[in-house]
């Protein structure tokens, strides 16, 4: 009976990879706990440790006091031993953010650009100015992962139109990776919002789930299985073509504001709901402000009757997607998600139980700071991650 070649290397990866993944999840541990989580005996937990603790991959970060005995070395994953870098791309800003292997976001930075700034230096000084502020060398940066407005090409993974970015154009992954010399990932930005969603958020550990975002522009983040669905060409979640009663069908895709359902819910159509119903204006005049602003102002003022059409509205895309997917929970994010909470989202919800067989649950994101930079860290790290934790032997 011959022994297949390279089972025990294979098996010491398997085994270190296990064991960092539990330290980053439930760590610090003593090599006892790690024994106990892990199956392992002592000596194959202690010489596993020995091992990455030789790498700089974990480190004595404590001690856990025992019985009559000494005590106990306790590990962790040591925080600098890589680094990662997301970025979320809007029309004229761009912040970028870095992250260490554990997940701790150590340096946020923003700037503003032009419409026609060239993408790979845009990158550059962005990340450069996260590097600086984080006191990390570039060099430390194992994964980079951008996100941006736009369809990106699922099999390409670059950005097939992107009607805000002009810039962005298709080959810009290429250059990007040729100007930075390092792996670079272009994702759509509600996808990576619903990466952080589950990651950090209301839907976290959820497999089956939809993140609507609602805001100036509409899209779906939608998450089966534990996976990002993007679809054939990575035009799934594009809700604002959704054909919706009452409202015209485009004649003209090349419009961004021309969809039905984005003439219905779009930063338009609540500022004009908003003017109709005097929020945010004493004498009834137009309201000043984005859509986002004025439905807090809405929340805040308690008025319902707005509340009550924005939500029979959103419940429209909420009910056709839940027909079809049933995926259980639906999580509202974007400017106008946000900012109607979970008076907006229980309103939402009954909207859908009245019109649709299955009743999902509607909440509001829960997400702290920019979701869309940390759904771009969250893949980043899952990158660097299985380079990092598949190389310990």
């Amino acid at each position: 009976m011959s022994t297949r070649p390279g089972t025990p290397r294979l098996l010491r990866q398997l085994n270190d990879r296990a064991a960092l993944e539990l330290l980053l999840s439930s760590g610090p541990l003593t090599r006892a706990e790690l024994g106990e989580h892990t199956g392992l005996s002592k000596v194959t937990a202690g010489q596993l440790l020995a091992r990455l603790e030789e790498r700089a991959l974990v480190a004595v970060v404590g001690e856990q006091a025992g019985g009559r005995g000494p005590n106990a070395a306790l590990y962790g994953v040591v925080p600098s031993c890589a680094y990662v870098v997301g970025l979320d791309v809007l029309p004229g800003r761009i912040a970028a953010g870095i992250a260490d292997i554990t997940g701790t976001l150590v340096a946020e930075v923003s700037a503003e650009f032009g419409e026609h700034d060239d993408p790979v230096r845009l990158v550059r000084d962005a990340v450069g100015r996260a590097c600086a502020s984080a006191g990390v060398g570039a060099e430390r940066l194992r994964a980079f992962v951008i996100g941006t407005r736009g369809v990106v090409d699922p099999g390409t993974g670059d950005v097939r139109f992107s009607l805000d970015l002009p810039s962005w154009h298709n080959g810009v992954l290429a250059e990007l990776r040729r100007g930075l010399g390092v792996p670079v990932t272009i994702e759509n930005d509600v996808n990576l919002a619903a990466l952080a969603e589950r990651a950090h958020g209301a839907a976290r550990d959820v497999d089956d789930f939809v993140l609507v975002w609602a805001g100036v522009g509409q899209g779906l983040g939608v998450m089966l299985g534990g996976r990002l669905h993007r679809g054939f060409t990575g035009g799934a979640g594009e809700i604002g073509w959704l054909p919706v009663p009452g409202e015209p069908l485009p004649t003209d895709v090349s419009e961004p504001q021309s969809g039905s359902f984005q003439r219905l819910v779009g930063g338009d159509a609540v500022t004009g709901l908003a003017n109709a119903h005097g929020i945010g204006s004493a004498d009834g005049g137009d309201p000043a402000g984005s859509p986002g602003e004025h439905v807090r102002a809405a929340v805040a003022e308690g008025a319902e009757a707005f509340l009550d059409e924005l939500a029979g509205r959103l419940a429209v895309g909420v009910a056709a997607v839940t027909v079809i997917l049933d995926p259980g929970l639906i999580v509202l994010s974007g400017d106008v998600g946000r900012a109607g909470g979970e008076t907006l989202a229980a309103r939402v919800q009954e909207c859908v139980a009245r019109v649709c067989p299955s009743r999902p649950r509607v909440v509001v994101s829960r997400v702290e700071g920019n979701p869309v930079l940390r759904g771009a860290l969250v893949s980043a790290l899952q990158q660097a991650r299985e380079q990092v934790f598949s190389d310990t032997v």
